[in-house]
């Protein structure tokens, strides 16, 4: 079995200002840190997909294609459920409505195949760090309180990807298996 999502590419540039950002936090809470080579924007988590199968699901997002292009923008720091009870330290993505059209015509075309739809509403992210225990934060608390509007700019999104998510020494491994145009 395949472990896959879709997902918006980060920039370089972009990339770039958030692994600076990650590295300067870092030592302030033991917390799972996100490498900055899988800073992406999630737009439909597939999970277990039968490898067999691979070639349908392309097919199916495939059909997604021809929407067109849109900005986003990344910025604002937060934490899903909330600071309090943290389980995810994320930086906020802000798309046009397009982004959330891509996200439930991904959702729609899925569900087409047998994968789940979302019981959530799309809140777009970029996942930073994964918080098994949300105490011993005060440290990353009292920074980010103290830290200018967080802004790491924007980017014109193209395309998707259909990802792989592998199990690795350091955490998971994320590849793209398709590209598909918008």
């Amino acid at each position: 079995m395949l472990r896959l999502f879709t997902g918006i590419a980060v920039p370089p540039a972009i990339n770039l200002r958030l692994d600076e950002l990650v590295q300067r936090l870092k030592p302030l809470a033991q917390i799972r840190w996100s490498p900055a080579s899988n800073f992406h924007i999630t737009t439909k988590f597939i999970g277990a997909w039968p490898e067999e199968r691979l070639d349908a699901m392309k097919q199916a997002l495939a059909t997604l294609q021809g929407g067109g292009s849109f900005r986003i923008a990344v910025r604002g720091l937060g934490f899903f459920p909330n600071a309090r009870a943290a389980r995810i330290f994320w930086v906020g993505v802000e798309g046009d409505p397009a982004l959330t059209a891509l996200a439930s015509r991904t959702d729609q075309a899925c569900a087409k195949l047998g994968v789940e739809a979302e019981k959530k509403s799309f809140s777009p992210h970029l996942t930073l760090a994964r918080i098994d225990k949300p105490s011993g934060l005060a440290a990353l608390h009292e920074t980010l309180a103290r830290e200018p509007a967080a802004e790491f700019g924007e980017f014109e999104a193209s395309n998707f990807h259909l990802y792989l998510s592998s199990p690795g020494a350091r955490g998971s491994i994320y590849t793209s298996l398709a590209e598909f145009a918008l």
